[in-house]
């Protein structure tokens, strides 16, 4: 049976809530998470004096955040600052690796296995997880930790078993993915700007 499209008041009416419910998710977000945004700012920073870089890694929608938000670290977010490009690596990329390390070791140690290889102490490991369950992250975050490197949790919900595991948790206030998403690259975008702005600004 062929569904009756909504109406044009409907989707206004739908449009308008999703807006809004965004808009009141950045709200809590200034009023919980500032001062662990700018502790974030201040371990990258600290890294990046000291020669050291930043990785990232998630799965699905947090995958694609890692490497968003790597772009704007590599490249650039204000184009108005002129500044080199930030050591930043996404570990979500490389498909052979991804696919070898899921073949050989598991899909739980494809982040890990490539922490092992890349990281080095004070680097920062950023997780990212809307519900701070997913097991390669955090075994990504466990090897990162032994390595000696400094870890940080973009969350949501309650942070899940994540939140233990790092040195830093930003946990988005709020229970709806979309929204939990929405806070992560709102973060990501604040932490980047402000790391350019007070590095090269």
């Amino acid at each position: 049976m062929a569904h009756l499209p909504l109406t044009i008041l409907a989707r206004q009416a739908f449009i308008q809530d999703e807006l809004l419910a965004s808009a009141e998710t950045k709200k809590l977000i200034f009023d919980r998470c500032t001062d662990r945004i700018i502790k974030a700012v201040d371990m990258i920073i600290h890294a990046l004096n000291n020669k050291k870089k930043i990785l990232f890694c998630g799965n699905g929608g947090s995958a694609a955040d890692s490497q968003h938000l790597v772009a704007e670290f590599v490249v650039r977010l204000n184009p108005g600052i002129k500044r080199p490009g930030i050591p930043a690596i996404a570990l979500t990329t490389d498909s052979s690796i991804l696919t070898a390390g899921a073949n050989d070791f598991g899909f739980d140690q494809v982040f890990a296995r490539s922490v092992e290889a890349l990281g080095n102490p004070g680097d920062v490991l950023i997780g990212i997880s809307t519900s701070g369950k997913s097991e390669n992250v955090n075994a990504a975050l466990r090897t990162a930790r032994a390595k000696g490197m400094a870890t940080i949790g973009f969350l949501g919900k309650d942070g899940g078993a994540m939140k233990d595991l790092v040195d830093l948790q930003i946990i988005i206030p709020s229970d709806d993915t979309q929204r939990i998403q929405e806070g992560h690259i709102t973060v990501g975008h604040i932490i980047c700007a402000l790391v350019e702005r007070e590095m090269y600004g």
